[in-house]
């Protein structure tokens, strides 16, 4: 996933807090702030001196307001300057929570706010016109409504008639069914412009079914991708809301695992066939190193084995985003000034923000390390995969490399 693109303040350390949000069984939220307040005490300097006092406070400000979602979840936020530049929630609680200072945000942190973002417009349909509402998901209050707006129609003939003597049925009827078209020609054009402009991923239809037929006829080709058919939902009161909002969440959850398989079916593909593709910290701190990686796919289950925690290794990075190596030699011989040694993560999150690439996350994938990379490109000087690369044994695949 593309990660988040935040405006960040000239030479200010930023802050990225990546927290588990869930209430407890009574619904306090204190048990947030108490985890907080835990985090503060091992917060983790990347680069830095120290944490902000400006950013510790504007943070424990914004976790004192709870997001009012049920059950477990979690919470991405990221300081700069005395501000909140991110709050997302995640609909799952992180296995590991922590803060981390540096000169840039955690990229990991923001890769789980990508993968639970989501943008979708819903177009409640009548037969006179539409609702539609632009949702951002994931913030930090739940789905945020960025934008509101009415169509109407200007036909107005909308009803069709018994047959009489003075009011021949076949033509009025012809006209109740000429301004449903029209109608919903008028809601198609406002929907593809509002598409057009604001590119959500997902548009959710709904509403009167004739009305919705007319509407979906005449989108244009973009909103038209992007189309999901939800029932429950209506212009005017008197709808199950909460079924409704039910149905809406699950389509949102259906396009982010599909979002996410994308990309890894992509790693599987071109890793089965030796193509755009490697796995294993040491190759992929050599494709960061030449700029070639589209997509970072971390296994987020590498993180807690013990065995291969990915936060317990180490690299070396240098002032130049493509500075990046397993020891300080290889810094040398890039011609680092001033190398330093940083946790893995970290370092190969920030090659990623550096390269503009996204991170996509996992679980049980079974590659070496926990770590892979889709690719840009491939050519001879890439890291060639090998038959261990594959058996999510990476002990053996290690070995290998060092007879």
């Amino acid at each position: 996933m593309n990660l988040p693109e935040l405006s960040l303040p000239d030479h200010a350390p930023v802050l990225t807090v990546l927290i588990d949000a869930t209430r407890s069984e009574d619904g306090r939220n204190a048990v947030v702030l108490d985890r907080w307040a835990d985090l503060c005490r091992s917060v983790i300097l990347d680069g830095v001196e120290e944490a902000p006092a400006a950013d510790i406070e504007t943070v424990t400000s914004a976790l004192e307001r709870p997001t009012w979602v049920h059950g477990p979840h979690g919470r991405v936020l990221v300081a700069a300057a005395g501000e909140v530049l991110l709050d997302r929630v995640l609909p799952e609680p992180p296995t590991v929570s922590e803060a981390v200072v540096s000169d840039r945000p955690h990229a990991v942190a923001l890769a789980h706010a990508a993968d639970a973002a989501a943008l979708y417009l819903v177009v409640e349909s009548d037969r006179a016109g539409a609702h539609l509402s632009l949702h951002e998901a994931s913030a930090a209050m739940g789905d945020r409504t960025l934008e509101d707006r009415e169509v109407d129609g200007d036909h107005d003939v909308l009803t069709k008639v018994r047959p009489s003597r003075e009011l021949p049925r076949d033509r009025v009827n012809n006209r109740a069914e000429d301004s449903w078209e029209r109608n919903a020609e008028t809601v198609a054009a406002e929907v593809d412009t509002v598409v057009a402009e604001e590119q959500p991923d997902l548009v959710l239809l709904t509403g009167d079914v004739r009305s919705t037929t007319y509407v979906e006829g005449a989108l244009g080709a973009q909103a038209r991708e992007a189309l999901v058919d939800v029932p429950g939902g209506a212009r005017t009161e008197g709808i199950n809301s909460r079924a409704f909002s039910a149905a809406v969440d699950e389509v949102v959850t259906e396009f982010r695992m599909r979002r996410r398989e994308a990309v890894l079916e992509q790693f599987r593909q071109e890793s089965g066939r030796d193509g755009a593709a490697v796995s294993g910290l040491a190759d992929v701190v050599a494709v960061l190193r030449r700029g070639q990686v589209a997509h970072l796919v971390l296994d987020v289950s590498a993180f807690n084995t013990p065995a291969e925690r990915l936060a317990q290794r180490r690299l070396w990075i240098g002032d130049d985003p493509l500075q990046l190596g397993m020891s300080a030699e290889d810094l040398a011989d890039l011609g680092a000034s001033d190398p330093r040694e940083v946790r893995a993560d970290l370092a190969l999150g920030r090659a990623v923000l550096d390269q503009s690439a996204g991170i996509t996350l996992a679980e049980s994938l079974e590659i070496p390390d926990g770590v892979g990379a889709v690719l840009r490109w491939n050519d001879a000087g890439t890291p060639a995969e090998t038959a261990y690369t594959h058996s999510g044994d990476s002990q053996r695949a290690q070995a290998a490399a060092q007879e």
